[in-house]
């Protein structure tokens, strides 16, 4: 989905107190955008928001372990950005309330469109707009928790469970009338998950329905001119950048120049490639430890040559690396002036299933107008 570039400079974007260098902000995708790899992103994309994975509310409540080391930010790494998901007002409030005092949290994402069964059959992610009085009194706890310190408070959803029954209009009515300081539209429904393509025009149509806060359009941004094109086509305010990142954190520079007026530079050559795995296993072993961050690098190396002519035999040997020295030393031997071939660029990376029937608890579509449940009545399992 491309189309032609916006002329001139774009308007940079405000989240609430935050004023960004551009309309662009990095989508939390769990097991991925943790702090080396946001700071990756900051290095080739300075001024933006960078969102940290997706946390429960509930496993910051209790100080769950795994739940409390998602959240730990770099000294230098401002804004500090999170993102929440939970089932339960109070819970939500108190989450925040945390969050902000004792992590010095920036700005909190709400997650109202993850589409994993562990998630939405238990009432959460893009499944909990369907019970819309739920919905906006976890909205408002949420902001009411971050008002004191004047942290902005958003929302990420999807267009529906399925095409038979979208919320993504009404999940934008809630976010503008309970204090939400913009919302991004994952431009799909939780049915179909990452297959087919994002629908563009559902964004359009947010943006005509809210007129009060931002509107942020995600999906199918695969190199800065869709990006360019998204706004051009559907009038929204800004851009959420997931998939198209991965293995490419570049794609940050790339969007800054864009949408500066600036020419796009070209895709790095593989030398400037073998540079960015090498910073970022370094960075991961920092984060997680020798053993660990080798681990955690592995998902990253098939992303980062998807379209790239190298061939089986490096692939294998960096996915099966046991230490960093092992990375550097493999990444050595790669011809530098290797380049992308415009085939390449638009490698589909990351999730790609899909449609998928959602998990929903019993009766859940019942439950539309249903009142807020007792504090207590949590419906997320605790944990990160």
């Amino acid at each position: 989905m491309t189309g032609p570039a916006v002329p001139g400079r774009i308007p940079a974007l405000r989240i609430g107190p935050l004023a960004l260098v551009a309309p662009v902000v990095l989508a939390p995708m769990a097991g991925v955008t943790d702090a080396s790899f946001r700071r990756l992103c900051r290095d080739f994309g300075p001024g933006l928001v960078y969102v940290n994975e997706m946390v429960t509310a509930r496993g910051i409540v209790e100080r769950n372990d795994k739940s409390l080391k998602m959240v730990r930010f770099g000294d230098d790494e401002r804004p500090r950005s999170v993102q929440l998901y939970g089932t339960a007002p109070g819970t939500m409030g108190e989450a925040v309330r945390y969050l902000v005092g004792e992590v010095g949290v920036d700005h909190v994402d709400l997650n109202f469109g993850c589409p994993v069964p562990k998630v939405t059959r238990k009432g959460g992610g893009a499944a909990l707009p369907v019970r819309r009085r739920l919905l906006a009194d976890i909205i408002a706890a949420a902001v009411r928790a971050a008002a004191p310190a004047g942290v902005p408070v958003t929302i990420k959803c999807r267009i529906g469970v399925h095409d038979g029954l979208q919320t993504f209009l009404d999940t934008g009515r809630a976010a503008e009338d309970n204090g939400a300081a913009a919302i991004a539209l994952h431009a799909r429904t939780a049915e179909q998950r990452y297959a087919p393509y994002a629908r563009w025009s559902a964004i359009a149509e947010l943006k005509a329905a809210v007129t009060s806060i931002p509107v942020l359009g995600n999906g199918d941004i695969w190199e800065a001119a869709d990006a360019l094109a998204m706004m051009a086509e559907t009038g929204c305010d800004g851009v959420v950048i997931g998939r198209g990142c991965l293995g490419r954190p570049w794609l940050f520079a790339e969007l800054l120049a864009a949408f500066a007026g600036r020419p796009v530079p070209p895709p790095p050559r593989l030398g400037s490639v073998a540079a960015a795995m090498a910073r970022h296993a370094a960075l991961l072993c920092d984060e997680h430890g020798a053993v660990n961050g080798i681990r955690c690098f592995r998902k990253h190396v098939g992303w980062y040559l998807a379209g790239y002519p190298v061939g089986p035999a490096l692939r294998r040997d960096l996915a099966q690396a046991a230490s960093l020295a092992d990375v550097v030393a493999r990444l050595g031997d790669v011809d530098p002036d290797v380049e992308l071939p415009a085939a390449g660029r638009r490698v589909v990376r990351g999730h790609r299933d899909g449609p998928r029937a959602v998990s929903l608890p019993d009766g859940w579509l019942d439950l539309v107008d249903d009142p807020t449940p007792p504090e207590g009545a949590e419906l997320l399992v605790s944990g990160g």
